[in-house]
Parts: structure tokens; sequence; C-alpha cells
């Protein structure tokens, strides 16, 4: 049985078949990267199963052959690509999933719906860690409720690596930038609101080792699904909130215009900044742990939830604590978007999500099993009441 990861040389894609390499439901796994360099280091980390594929998502020639025959695909380039690689996947026949569309990709994905159940195909965007986990997690908490009146997502990490680097990106730093400048969407009373990237600052008190971090509204795919799945038990407001080290620098570099795709002339050659920015990025080794650092990083993300179960009020909170994996030399977002996006890709395989159409996680991923995968790689979950609180952080 054969899985191809799009994007498996880069942050999260090369979790993604490591993890799927190892796992022991698959016989090949493939790393297809744009970087000839970067398949073949990912799929050497991998082991025996994996295999190094050079191919530009572009081609939708070769991509679709590529797919042919695969149990699924996942999708680890850029977001910007989804809508095209999703439908080379309907092409090739292939289960297909991502690691989120940021709000407006996820939302033009979405509108396939009718065209996918009518052929019998899956998509399953927002795949991965936040959104993935998140949209998994805010479901189950919600199942026994009667009435479910608000979600608000979290995302808090903290650093404790020892003398480690001002500056790294562990996450794709287009998006990253992305989410500090497009307006953020909120859900609110009922209807979709635009707020400025960045506002409603607030502190907020994570589990250990994350601890209180101040948090911002940015730009995020969670909010494009849930209302919708939760329509029926009358939600009002949903929104997305993150931080941790670093945001304000991203905020900074965003507010000077290097996420920008709008060319400036620099002594008579046209420069994208955006495309300055990532080349600069990448020179200067600060994409991923840099050589010979290994980084203790954490994550948290916290969704609470409002509503109503036989006529009382319900507050709870559901948790998932991410990990680093440090003896992957991956930091704790790589891992956690890489981790998510094989588990799914492992259910889908073995026939765990019986679904058809273009579906987001919270409809079609069955919690228990996702929730149990991701314990037995080191990510702790909690629905909070019912459920004990997570465990204690296990020591650095």
């Amino acid at each position: 049985m054969k899985v191809v990861v799009l994007g498996g040389g880069g942050l999260t894609g090369r979790c993604s078949v490591r993890d799927l390499a190892t796992s022991g439901t698959f016989d090949e796994v493939i790393a297809a990267d744009l970087d000839p360099t970067l398949a073949a280091d990912s799929a050497r980390a991998a082991g025996p199963k994996a295999r190094a594929e050079t191919l530009d998502v572009r081609d939708r020639a070769a991509l679709v052959e590529l797919l042919k025959g695969a149990a699924a695909c996942v999708n680890a380039v850029q977001y910007q690509f989804n809508l095209a690689v999703m439908e080379a996947a309907f092409e090739a026949g292939v289960p297909y999933l991502d690691f989120g569309g940021l709000f407006h990709m996820t939302r033009r994905q979405l509108a396939l719906d009718e065209k996918y159940r009518a052929a019998g195909r899956l998509a399953i965007p927002g795949l991965g860690q936040v959104p993935g986990v998140s949209n998994v997690l805010a479901m189950a908490a919600t199942q026994d409720l009667d009435r479910v009146d608000s979600l608000i997502i979290r995302d808090g990490w903290r650093d404790l690596t020892v003398n480690g680097p001002e500056v790294v990106f562990t996450w794709s730093p287009s998006t990253f930038l992305d989410e500090m400048v497009l307006p953020a969407v909120v859900f609110e009373n009922g209807a979709y609101h635009d707020h400025p990237a960045m506002s409603g600052a607030e502190e907020h008190d994570f589990p250990p080792p994350v601890g209180r971090t101040r948090v911002y509204r940015t730009l995020h795919s969670e909010p494009a699904t849930l209302p919708e799945s939760l329509r029926s038990k009358g939600i009002q407001h949903c929104e997305w909130k993150e931080g941790g080290p670093g945001i304000e620098v991203l905020r900074t570099m965003a507010q000077l215009g290097l996420a920008s795709d709008r060319p400036v002339d620099v002594k008579g050659y046209s420069v994208v900044p955006r495309d300055f920015t990532l080349a600069l990025l990448k020179r200067e080794k600060l994409l991923g742990a840099p050589e010979g650092v290994v980084i203790h990083d954490w994550e948290v993300c916290d969704i609470e939830v409002r509503g109503a179960q036989a006529g009382r009020p319900v507050v709870r909170h559901a948790l998932a604590r991410f990990p680093p994996r440090p003896d992957w030399n991956l930091t704790v977002t790589e891992y956690a978007v890489g981790v998510a996006g094989a588990v799914g890709a492992e259910l889908i395989a073995t026939g765990q999500v019986p679904a058809v159409g273009v579906v987001p996680p919270e409809r079609c991923i069955p919690p228990a099993p996702f929730r149990a995968a991701l314990k037995r790689r080191g990510i702790e979950t909690a629905i909070v009441p019912p459920e004990p609180p997570l465990p204690p952080a296990p020591p650095p």
C-alpha cells in the first residue's frame, strides 16, 4: 500500500514521511518535493520504506501520474496550491488531506463538496495540528451538549530551549506572515465579521509548560468549518487566537511589507518582497532547528466551549498538549502538524473514514482512534470536564 506526501521534504512534510514509514501501515511512502535534496534527505531519514521523488505540483500531469494507486495523498505544500492539488488527487482517484487553507482557501475547497460526493471521492481540508486536532477535539467536546453557544480556540507556545536561537521559523513563514496581515474572520452573532489582524489581545493561562501567554486574533481555518458543523446546535460565536515567542517579530516583518507580493524596483531589478524574505530566511538557515541545536518547545491548544446540557449551562475546555520530537530533530510544530496528517492518512487507508465529499475533519475523523493514535505519539488530549485534566508534562 502506497502513500504520497507532497512537500515531503519540508518542515512538516518530512515528519509525515517518517511517521508513515515507521508506523507499519504502508509498504511505500513517497517523499515528493520540488527540492530534490530535501526529498532525498527526508526519505533517507525515514528508512527503507520511503522513496524520494522530485516533483513540481504545478505540473498537473506528473502529479496525477505520481498519485495514481496511492491509498492517500498528504498535501504539505503551501496552502495556495491546495485547490489544484486536491483536484489532481480527484483525477487520480486518491483520497486527499491537507494541513489547512487559512480560511478562504478552505471555503473554496468546501464549495466542491457536491462534485466529490457525486463521484464518491474524499477530500479533508485542514487535517493537521491546528486546524485538525483542534477541529476533532472541538466536535468531540460538544457531542453531548444540547446547545453550543460559543467556541474560542486559543493556541499558545513556549520555547524552553537553553541558549537557543533568537529567531527561527518552525512553520511556513509565508503562511505565518499572511496570518499577521490578513483580516481575522470571526463568527459572531451568527455571521462572519472581519477584525484587524493581531487584534483582541488577551492574556490566557495555558496548562503547563506553556503558562500565561498573550494571544491575538489571526486568520485561521477553524472558524471556516466549525460554525456550519455545529449549526444545528445553534452556535453563535467561533474565533481563533494565538500567541507565543516570536509572534511580534512576525507582525513587524509583515508591517514592513516583507510579506508583500507586489514587486519593488531595487537598482533596476524587480524584486518581490515575499520571495526575497523566504530566500533570505533559507540562506540564513532560519527554517527549522539550526544544525546542532535541539529545540525544546511546547504548544498547547485550549478550546473553550460554552453551551447547555439538559437546560443547564456548561463550560468546558478541550485541550491538546504538543511536544517536540528531539530524536527526529523536529520542533513542536513540525512534529504535531506532520503526525496529525500521518494519522489521518492511516485512518483513511485502513477504512476508518468512510465519508465522501469535501469534509472538514470534525465531521469525518473518528475522535477515539484519532486521539489514541496521538497519545501513542506523545500528544496528550483531554476534555475537561468530564475527563480529568492533562497529566503532568514530562521533564525536559
